[in-house]
């Protein structure tokens, strides 16, 4: 049985991409096989465990979840996005600094869904609610409190800057 393919056109980290995809093939798959954007991993592939984490229109997804043809002139922004153009650079260095990294296989999902929290935050979160809004991000290395210790690290280092 075979997929049709389709033409779409999106924005990628601020480039516009126009390719032709089969019906079938997720989000993650698209932005790794077909443009060589390899920061958001394929783990468990059930929408579960994060590793595909990116944001879509703003909204972070699950790129296992969704179907590239999904985002036909959609805004997609990737772990490679947010890291050159340094919206996560305070957190990556969180994460370095606090041991909040091993293998580093989620660590693009945790920043991502991170970045997320901290965007949406009027103040700045609590620990229940860093642990809370990173609870469908795995990790089987450091443990969630190097996470959320460098998480609320750049929530009270941002939040001192508005002042």
């Amino acid at each position: 049985m075979s997929s049709r393919a389709l033409d779409i056109s999106m924005s990628v980290n601020g480039e516009r991409v126009e390719e032709r995809v089969d019906a079938r093939k997720t989000l993650v798959d698209f932005l790794r096989d077909d443009l060589a954007l390899t920061g958001s991993h394929v783990g468990c592939e059930h929408g579960v465990c994060g590793a595909c984490t990116m944001r879509v229109n703003d909204e972070i997804v699950r790129g296992c979840l969704m179907l590239a043809v999904q985002c036909d002139g959609a805004k997609v922004e990737t772990i490679e996005g947010l890291s050159d153009s340094g919206e996560v650079a305070d957190l990556q260095a969180a994460f370095e600094q606090r041991n909040a990294l091993q293998c580093g296989y989620c660590t693009p999902g945790m920043l991502t869904a991170a970045q997320d929290l901290l965007k949406r935050a009027r103040t700045v979160p609590s620990r229940d609610e860093i642990r809370e809004h990173l609870s469908g991000n795995y990790c089987r290395c450091t443990g969630y409190h190097a996470i959320v210790d460098a998480v609320e690290a750049v929530a009270k280092q941002r939040a001192g800057g508005k002042k």
